[in-house]
């Protein structure tokens, strides 16, 4: 293996592109001045249609989760009742966000691996009309479930006039978002997955009906507070001093999207991901989650007759391949492909390649090749992207 390299197959941070690390190092400048608005000009309309969104998308310098969080106080006014779907570990986030605020939070909770069911959710609403926002995660990163988001929002539409808010960290840029068409109310995203940016922005989207809630929220907020990133981001700037090198790196991560054209993009996931699936289906080694509730974004897979955590360190030290392990009580019984961002279908089968060789030297009886083959048979069928 060569001492360099490093070749990350995780639900993020991803591998950047060249042309994206060129832009984050040109040199810095001011914050404030003119190049500065210019610049956010430019990134504005791109964040709008990877949303799906004629709504401004805020640009906060901060994590995913603080984006999350500003979710959470921006639309939660004191005293209302929220509900919580979780279906793994990042849903599991946001109620601990609520309960740090001490807000009412009713908690649904989903056998990890399977998705939600807009149905159990609107049933759930009319038993509890007092909800006033309903949270949700859109791909949930720890066990590679794609939620029925579009679905959640009709179901809900139909019983509440609760705000649906979405944390689509790891789905937006690489599977289909209309937040507006869906009816979605407030939609959080990160810069380090499908962006193919490194950690460290946080992009976060409101409707219109949520901004009537927001303005009228009395919850406490400074730093968070959508109305600041709002009121500046119309005007081309930010409240708080924001991360110049990562826009740089947005703009053209931005470009590089509408470049491949985003239907190219979900396309590229698409089979990313039918690929990955199929061959650990002809390997005979068990997937988390369905095929129908699959994310286009990352596959966590389950296997049950070799050791997950052995597996990932022989496939680190000797290929320099990193899978991601499980989280909370899967840290040590899964592991996880991430397939989005800068990614294509040969790094696929590269990565799935040193995946066989991995397992064999931990002890799985398998045809050397057969997951392979099942990849490059699934390319062909589904053509190229």
């Amino acid at each position: 293996m060569l001492i360099d390299q490093q070749i990350l197959r995780i639900p993020g941070p991803t591998p950047i592109p060249p042309s994206v690390e060129r832009a984050m190092m040109q040199p810095m400048m001011g914050h404030r001045g003119k190049k500065t608005s210019e610049l956010i000009a430019r990134i504005r309309p791109g964040l709008k249609r990877v949303f799906g969104t004629e709504q401004e998308v805020m640009i906060l310098a901060s994590s995913g989760t603080a984006a999350l969080e500003s979710a959470v106080v921006n639309t939660v006014a004191p005293g209302e009742e929220v509900l919580v779907i979780v279906t793994g570990a990042f849903g599991d986030r946001f109620a601990k966000i609520c309960k740090a605020y001490d807000i009412n939070t009713h908690v649904m909770e989903i056998e990890w691996g399977n998705a939600l069911d807009p149905v159990q959710v609107a049933d759930f609403l009319k038993e509890h009309p007092a909800v006033k926002v309903v949270l949700s995660t859109y791909c949930e990163t720890s066990t590679g479930v794609l939620n029925p988001i579009r679905e959640l929002a009709g179901a809900m539409r139909e019983v509440s006039d609760a705000l649906l808010v979405v944390d689509s960290v790891s789905a937006a840029a690489g599977a289909e978002t209309n937040m507006d068409a869906w009816g979605i109310d407030v939609v959080v995203t990160g810069s380090q997955k499908a962006f193919m940016l490194p950690p460290g922005l946080a992009f976060i989207a409101a409707s219109a009906r949520a901004w009537e809630k927001i303005e009228a929220n009395k919850q406490p907020r400074f730093y968070l507070d959508l109305k600041k990133h709002r009121d500046s981001i119309v005007n081309n700037t930010t409240p708080f001093t924001p991360a110049v090198s990562l826009l740089f790196g947005l703009e053209q991560a931005l470009a590089l999207l509408e470049e491949e054209g985003l239907e190219q993009v979900y396309a590229r996931h698409e089979l990313m991901k039918n690929m990955t699936r199929a061959a650990f289906r002809a390997l005979d080694i068990p997937l988390l989650a369905p095929d129908e509730h699959a994310s286009p974004t990352v596959t966590a897979v389950k296997p049950d007759d070799f050791d997950a955590v052995a597996f990932r360190k022989v496939l680190k030290e000797q290929f320099a391949v990193e899978f991601a392990g499980g989280q909370q009580h899967l840290a040590d019984s899964i592991f996880r492909i991430g397939h989005m961002g800068f990614c294509s279908p040969v790094e696929v089968l590269q990565a799935l390649a040193a995946a066989e060789l991995a397992m064999i030297k931990v002890g799985k009886n398998i045809e050397l090749g057969a997951g392979v083959r099942a990849a490059q048979q699934m390319y062909l069928q589904e053509g190229e992207v």
